[in-house]
This record gives C-alpha cells, structure tokens and sequence, in this order.
C-alpha cells in the first residue's frame, strides 16, 4: 500500500512513516458494533480533545501512540479484542491474525456530521462546538 504524507517540521518528524494503510472501518459498522466487546475503538486526538467522545473509546493522543502501541496491542490481546483503530504496521511487525486494525471512516467529525444517530453515542456531547466545522 502507498505510503501516507506526512507534514514536514512537525511532530510527526520524530517517528518512521507508516509502511502500510489500515482499512476503513464505516461509521456504520462502528456503530452497529459499539456494544462489542469485539471493537475498540481509539480517540488519537491531540489538542483538540474537545467536543465530546464516542461512548466506550479511549484517548490515546497522537504524539504518544506510537510509544505506547506495544502496550496497547498487549492489552487488546489479553482483552480478547479483535476490531482496533491500532497502528498496523505493528500488528503486521508481530505477525498478528487475531486483532485487525482499522481507520474510523470520516473519523470524529464524520461521526458528528452524520446527525443524531450519532451524536447520541457521544460522552460530553456539545454541540456549540462542532459547528465551527461545519
């Protein structure tokens, strides 16, 4: 799979590009599937940690998942997890077959975006705040 760009001068600078692209994960799907032990699902929100967060996630930021993945990928393991927004070249690193990495399609604004449906699987929900995306 091609290679993601990454922004250059930034933080990002710090950790080797991605060598492959985890596949989407609908919001759909991700929805249907909330109340599955199954799917975790992983806010890597940085700064902007606001708005509210889809119920059951956790927040891993960006500048620190790639430290913690190992940490992560065991915990998922232990959990009996199968559906991760993970970093999957390190899945792909340990050989992995029983957890499978996703990107969240549309990602925290899609989510929004897609209405009530939605918003109402949201912790802290405030809606004052995602109208600066729209």
């Amino acid at each position: 799979m091609a290679e993601a760009p990454q922004p250059s001068g930034s933080w990002t600078d710090a950790f080797p590009t991605p060598r492959t692209t985890a596949p989407i994960l609908t919001r759909e799907e991700a929805l249907s599937d909330l109340s599955n032990p199954d799917l975790l699902i992983v806010d890597v929100r940085r700064t902007d940690y606001e708005g509210g967060t889809i119920k059951g996630s956790i927040n891993l930021p960006a500048h620190s998942f790639y430290m913690n993945r190992a940490v992560l990928y065991d915990l998922c393991r232990r959990a009996g997890i199968k559906n991760v927004a993970f970093y999957c070249d390190y899945i792909e690193e340990v050989g992995e077959n029983q957890v499978q990495s996703f990107t969240l399609g549309g990602g925290i604004k899609g989510w929004v975006k897609a209405g009530e449906p939605y918003t109402q699987h949201i912790d802290g929900f405030v809606p004052e705040y995602w109208k600066q995306f729209d």
